[in-house]
């Protein structure tokens, strides 16, 4: 069967793979669609996690799919025939472990599925395709639980990548009306717009703060002058954007800070003290795993896919994903 994997620095293959066995703790889920992550490409431009390693590294953990084989110590948690979606992270696999398991492929080894936190259904009538967004827009929830965002706040999404959408999605979903979505795309601000940002930036197009002061005005603190914005999720994993964000915000403002910053960042902590500025990372998914998916029923984050690829067009979509302007999310179907 196929599976896609790194060999190295920008060297993925679709590779020809034996079946994998299904163990008395494990599940077999047949794939149905799998999206391409953000640290996919990542891990693909280096070659693995942190660099090349020793083995091909498998790639691929925003999927959902069909149960076609339950161990012997499973009977309590999937039959055959169930349509859900994987926890990755529970499932301890495709995140850079150097394991044998990745989502690209029309068969998926879950191992541990017998302790019952690797599989979540999801509706008859909801596709794999939208199934597949629960891991994406998880990242997303988190980074909006982690900043505390209410209705009456003036919000910020740093990114229109899949995780900036995702917790504009999750934004509107709790009633907050003041969203504004900064990228320098204008396909993923459209996006933006259809999931429920408010407001666009383009930084290309306009500065960001003079942007940011026209939608939330702008006040004096001290030596500070501040746009209104108070809650800021940064998911560009641009340094000296975040560093601007503490020197721009307003006063107690409350920064999530979902994107990979792969190199330190001078940040200018008088002000953190002055402002009382918040400042939490997030990396996690919320505690409930079928909250996504609840949203997931209750949401049409259908424009968030932008480009779907069968598994044998595989490397096409890749390079797709690897372009910061082709769109947002890019969809792998495979059954």
């Amino acid at each position: 069967m196929k599976l896609a994997r790194i060999h190295g620095p920008d060297d993925v293959r679709l590779d020809d793979v034996e079946a994998p066995v299904c163990g008395p703790d494990d599940v077999i889920l047949d794939v149905g669609a799998c999206g391409i992550c953000g640290s996919d490409v990542g891990y693909a431009r280096l070659g693995g996690v942190t660099g090349p390693a020793d083995t091909p590294m498998p790639i691929g953990h925003e999927l959902a799919g069909t149960v076609s084989e339950v161990g012997v110590n499973c009977g309590d948690v999937a039959k055959v025939g169930d349509r859900v979606a994987l926890h990755p992270g529970a499932a301890g696999f495709g995140l850079g472990n150097g394991g044998p398991e990745g989502g690209f492929t029309p068969r998926l080894l879950v191992r541990g599925a017998a302790q019952g936190k690797s599989l979540f259904a999801i509706p008859d009538g909801m596709s794999f395709a939208h199934g597949a967004l629960a891991e994406p827009l998880g990242v997303g929830m988190h980074a909006v639980d982690q900043s505390e965002a209410k209705p009456g706040d003036k919000v910020a999404v740093l990114g229109a990548g899949p995780i900036g959408l995702s917790a504009i999605a999750t934004l509107a979903d709790r009633g907050i009306e003041d969203i504004v979505s900064v990228d320098m795309s204008t396909t993923r601000l459209d996006v933006a717009r259809k999931l429920g940002a408010t407001h666009t930036v383009n930084p290309s197009e306009e500065d960001l703060w003079e942007g940011l002061g026209r939608i939330h005005g702008t006040e004096t603190l001290y030596w500070m002058k501040n746009v209104g914005t108070n809650v800021f999720i940064e998911a560009t994993g641009v340094g000296p954007l975040l560093a601007d964000v503490v020197r721009h915000c307003a006063p107690q403002s409350r920064i999530s800070v979902v994107a990979l910053h792969r190199q330190e960042v001078p940040i200018a902590f008088m002000d953190v003290l002055t402002k009382e500025v918040t400042l939490r990372g997030s990396i996690e998914y919320p505690a409930d795993y079928g909250e996504m998916i609840r949203l997931l029923a209750r949401r049409d984050l259908e424009p968030m896919i932008t480009h779907r690829f069968g598994l044998d067009d595989f490397l096409e979509a890749f390079d797709v994903a690897r372009s910061p302007d082709a769109g947002a999310k890019v969809m792998i179907e495979i059954a």
